[in-house]
């Protein structure tokens, strides 16, 4: 999605006479952020253990534990990331060096969670995996942003901000935590979108009904090709995904 947003992102820049602040209400694994590489940006995500890993890079975090890509060594960790979480230490760096861990070795890169907050993705088929044990870099890149969970609904926004927003595709599996996110959820972000004046841009998969409330709401809207780039069965078909677009001109 980078490409597309780059030309929206430098057109909202140029429209406002310097940099907006980007704010993702639906961060995942940062590709946007990271992809644009903002002065300021507002960066939420419903999943606390992404926001707790990115609270640690910003503090310059350093992985101690025993980092390998076998079963056995794979299956402890997870216990122990689950223990974390259960005595309430998952915003610790020991659980934010896991879950790095967990992401890296588990089956096809998928961050999953059920339905008590237990990470139960099984290990994964990797026959390599290059592990990091520090980010130096990402102290000063994530200088000015801010990490929060939570509800999008609770974002305390600015009338200029350009948010980027990326829910889970309208599917009928879109669980990857114990937090359902269904259609009317879609709903609701759709009816949040439209109520800020500052650019927005969406994307998601261009399904007929997707398609049918993003236009009730006046946005304009592109289809693209989008890859796969993780499903539960390995499948890399494209599918259509509909970027749509408020307040940014024509």
């Amino acid at each position: 999605m980078v490409p597309h947003l780059k030309p929206r992102w430098e057109q909202a820049k140029e429209a406002r006479g310097e940099e907006p602040r980007l704010v993702e209400p639906l961060c995942g694994g940062l590709a946007i952020a990271l992809g644009l590489l903002p002065e300021r940006a507002l960066l939420n995500d419903l999943n606390p253990h992404n926001v707790n890993f990115f609270r640690w890079l910003q503090r310059g975090l350093e992985i101690r534990i025993e980092m390998a890509n076998e079963r056995g060594l794979y299956n402890r960790h997870r216990d122990r990331f689950n223990a974390l979480i259960a005595d309430g230490l998952q915003e610790t760096e020991e659980a934010a060096s896991l879950f790095y861990y967990l992401n890296r070795t588990c089956y096809n890169g998928l961050c999953r969670f059920n339905r008590k907050g237990q990470f139960n993705v099984p290990f994964g088929q990797h026959l390599t995996i290059k592990y990091a044990t520090d980010f130096p870099e990402f102290p000063a890149l994530m200088a000015g942003w801010e990490f929060t969970t939570g509800d999008f609904e609770s974002l305390r926004l600015r009338p200029d901000d350009f948010i980027y927003a990326d829910p889970p595709y309208d599917v009928e599996f879109t669980q990857y935590s114990k937090e359902v996110f269904g259609w009317p959820e879609q709903v609701r972000l759709a009816e949040w979108l439209a109520s800020h004046p500052g650019p927005v841009v969406l994307s998601n998969q261009a399904t007929d009904r997707v398609l049918k409330l993003y236009d009730e709401y006046d946005f304009d809207m592109e289809i693209l090709n989008a890859p796969r780039m993780i499903s539960c069965n390995g499948d890399r078909t494209k599918a259509e995904e509909v970027v749509a677009t408020r307040n940014l001109s024509r």
